[in-house]
């Protein structure tokens, strides 16, 4: 289990400055010390933890000015990278810079990690010369928009939502949206408003239908991901009922629930998978989903 959080203790702290030197400062024989800046006393710093409290992901913001704010000393413990971790980092930092009035986000990048950062939105605003200096940086910006708040693929989830409300209408009819899109986790929501039963709480065919949906475009994005291409259907779900949903809800479903071998589509063959959802009330997950689903390979011609 992983979560986001603030260091503030002596202990969070020492491992949240040890993971930056290791990754950032030790490979070019820096000493301890210089991971760390005039910047530190006044930005925000987010550290993703393991269930032990371990550092396993750490990143900055700070602000230039009271509309520009800089993502800086970004880093992942090396046996970790490729879960995800970044993006909870940067998703993180973005929505505090959007709490604190940010207008837009500046990084600086080297080559070996500009592409995650273009996946994550950001856009190339001057290009170093790598060539003549591979430590170069490149300088990338984010302008926040409400409609690049997905952290990740974000025309990818644009594509997705438009082809939900003209492919499958009760979608649109029940106000579901995709919320957010890490690489890792995928959240929807959906209107009480319009999916609401005599009793006040949400109405269990939408329920399923939310969480169904949910697992599904999770499937659809890391289908992307793997540039593997296959239909997607529902063979058989499973959903258990805890408590009624009394707000606006939400679901989420994560990679880490996925079951099954998506590499037969490479042979032209069907693929079999198994997702779980969550449906949350609030913050407590009140419903949850099991789902089997077949990728039909596309018909060779």
């Amino acid at each position: 289990m992983y979560q986001v959080i603030t260091p503030t203790t002596p202990e969070e702290l020492a491992a949240y400055y040890d993971l930056r030197w290791r990754v950032l400062r030790q490979p070019f024989q820096r000493p301890r010390g210089s991971e760390q800046d005039e910047y530190d006393q006044v930005g925000y710093h987010r550290m993703v933890v393991n269930a032990a409290g371990e550092a396993i992901a750490i990143g900055r913001l700070h602000f230039n000015t009271p509309e520009e704010a800089q993502i800086r000393f970004m880093a992942s413990a090396p046996e970790h990278r490729g879960e995800g971790h970044g993006v909870a980092i940067v998703h993180a930092l973005e929505k505090l810079a959007r709490a604190e009035g940010a207008k837009h986000i500046v990084i600086n990048s080297r080559d070996n990690t500009l592409g995650f950062y273009i996946k994550c939105g950001y856009e190339v605003m001057e290009e170093a010369d790598t060539v003549q200096n591979p430590l170069a940086e490149h300088h990338l910006r984010k302008t926040l928009t409400q409609h690049n708040r997905i952290i990740y693929r974000a025309d990818w989830c644009r594509e997705l939502q438009a082809t939900w409300h003209e492919e499958i209408p009760i979608s649109k009819t029940m106000g579901i949206c995709i919320e957010q899109y890490t690489g890792r986790e995928f959240e929807t929501t959906a209107s009480l408003a319009r999916n609401i039963n005599v009793h006040g709480t949400m109405f269990a065919g939408s329920i399923y239908s939310l969480a169904t949906l949910t697992c599904w475009g999770l499937l659809h994005l890391q289908l992307r991901e793997r540039q593997l291409q296959g239909a997607v259907v529902l063979a058989d779900g499973q959903i258990q009922y805890h408590k009624p949903v009394s707000q606006e809800p939400r679901a989420i479903s994560r990679i880490s629930s996925m079951t099954g071998d998506l590499s037969m589509l490479t042979l032209g063959k069907n693929a079999r998978v198994t997702l779980k959802s969550q449906v949350l009330d609030n913050d407590k997950p009140v419903a949850e989903f099991t789902g089997q689903f077949v990728v039909l390979a596309n018909s060779k011609k």
